[in-house]
């Protein structure tokens, strides 16, 4: 009974927290009249306070002792900017009409996590796990083909957030403690990005504008502005849950709910958005979503054994 009350426990976080990830192309949506590169600046920072201020509550200072072992310090800003790059790509492609793109990034995010594993962490993929990557292979291609440009912004978004979950691996920090370490470690590029110089109207001004190009958000309406407030708690919330979740759940349990985020952008960027959806971009998600369901089927499976070496395998003979 204990186990089936934690099972739930977890289910209800997890699940809560992929619809509230699922949700947030309608929150950027709302804050279209702020220029990306200044809402990523300002969920840096604000995210920053909050989750500091909640560690400091809590009386944990340990994740600030990464910052003193230099391969740690090197692992959370490589974790951090790429991370960064992966928030801004994603405002930027919602409020630039390409939601249905970054759900196809979402989608085949897992199956990039599992080739990068296999590259650099030298993991031994199930057979089904091949067949995924290969079908998702072919989603791509085709995509390419029948458009006549390669999908980058989905394969940006999908490279860049596997790339952070590799770098992830080798940091053994908690959910909140990591993105504490990392958005201080990326809060260079919070303060510098001002000095771009971009204009309310998205024109590059010359030269080092400094903090002034952010002068046009006073003129924003004031829900506008309560909205931007929030960029701390809108990325905290959710990755709060999850932690929760993920602590309560098996692994496979957790690789399944995690679609529920890019079915629910799919579904808002098509019908709440009214982005365009043409028939080859269903022929590609219909392989993509193959892909998926092999995937997902894989998790079932018991791990490979690893390989035994010869001289291995003659002592267990001998």
């Amino acid at each position: 009974m204990k186990e089936n009350s934690q099972f739930g426990k977890g289910i209800f976080f997890a699940c809560l927290a992929y619809f509230l990830w699922g949700l947030l192309p309608l929150y950027w949506k709302l804050l279209i009249d702020v220029q990306p590169l200044h809402i990523l600046s300002l969920r840096i920072v604000l995210s920053l306070v909050l989750v500091s201020a909640l560690l400091f509550s809590q009386r944990n200072f340990t994740w600030l002792a990464a910052f003193k072992n230099p391969k740690k310090l090197g692992l959370l800003i490589s974790a951090g900017w790429v991370l960064c790059c992966n928030w801004g790509l994603y405002i930027w492609a919602v409020n630039a009409g390409h939601t249905i793109d970054a759900s196809l990034g979402y989608y085949i995010n897992p199956l990039v996590s599992v080739l990068l594993g296999m590259i650099f962490l030298r993991e031994r993929l199930r057979f089904l796990q091949w067949l995924a990557v290969a079908v998702a292979f072919c989603g791509v291609l085709l995509l390419t083909v029948l458009s006549g440009t390669l999908p980058w912004v989905p394969l940006c978004l999908a490279f860049s957030f596997g790339f952070y979950g590799l770098l992830k691996k080798k940091l053994p920090l908690s959910a909140l403690e990591s993105l504490g370490a990392e958005t201080l470690a990326s809060l260079p590029i919070g303060l510098l990005i001002p000095l771009i110089g971009f204009s309310g109207t998205g024109s590059v001004q010359p030269g080092f504008a400094g903090w002034r190009s952010f002068s046009y958000i006073a003129d924003l309406p004031v829900h506008t502005l309560a909205l931007l407030a929030t960029c701390g708690v809108a990325t905290a919330l959710p990755l709060y849950l999850f932690a929760r979740g993920a602590k309560l759940l098996p692994l496979s349990t957790v690789g399944f709910a995690q679609f529920i985020c890019p079915a629910i952008q799919l579904f808002i960027g098509i019908f709440v958005f009214g982005e365009a959806f043409p028939l080859y971009y269903f022929a590609a998600f219909a392989l993509i979503w193959i892909a998926v369901i092999l995937y997902i089927i894989s998790l079932r499976q018991p791990a490979p054994l690893p390989k035994i070496k010869d001289t291995e395998r003659s002592k267990q003979n001998s």
